[in-house]
């Protein structure tokens, strides 16, 4: 289940038995010689096999260093964790993505201050146009949001 807040991160999200049960074959897998950790080439490959991409140096670094420094390597129970982090975000990336696919109605890419008002006037046509220009303004650095 996934649910979120508005104007915030997922709160909650929790992997079907099914999906758990695959984050564990992988962790398996990759775990070889049965070792009961993952060094970090095992996690690159875990992290292919289940995202489809190989992590960065700065990702594989940022993970090895959180995990336990009495461990030699990614013990089940962090790889669970990180991997449960990492398919949240994923899911809210999606969630923005989706959004913003709505807004863009063009398909420019980038987001107007019109497509921020014809949007609003189908999901909030109470809210004041002061408004929807202060929520423009406020998630706007600059006068477009670009996606790519």
């Amino acid at each position: 289940m996934f649910s979120s807040q508005a104007g915030g991160r997922p709160r909650t999200w929790e992997a079907r038995p099914s999906e758990h049960k695959k984050w564990v074959e992988v962790f398996r897998a990759c775990d070889e010689d049965n070792k009961g950790y993952l060094s970090r080439e095992d996690f690159k490959v875990a992290v292919v096999m289940l995202f489809g991409y190989k992590p960065s140096k700065i990702e594989a670094d940022s993970v090895m260093s959180s995990v336990d420094p009495n461990t030699s390597g990614i013990q089940l129970k962090e790889f669970l964790d990180i991997v449960r982090k990492k398919k949240e975000a994923q899911l809210y990336r999606n969630e923005v993505r989706h959004i913003f696919t709505a807004f863009d109605r063009h398909y420019r890419g980038y987001l107007t201050l019109e497509d921020f008002k014809k949007a609003f006037k189908q999901v909030a046509p109470k809210l004041s146009e002061r408004i929807i220009l202060e929520v423009f303004r406020s998630v706007c650095v600059r006068p477009r949001i670009k996606t790519r």
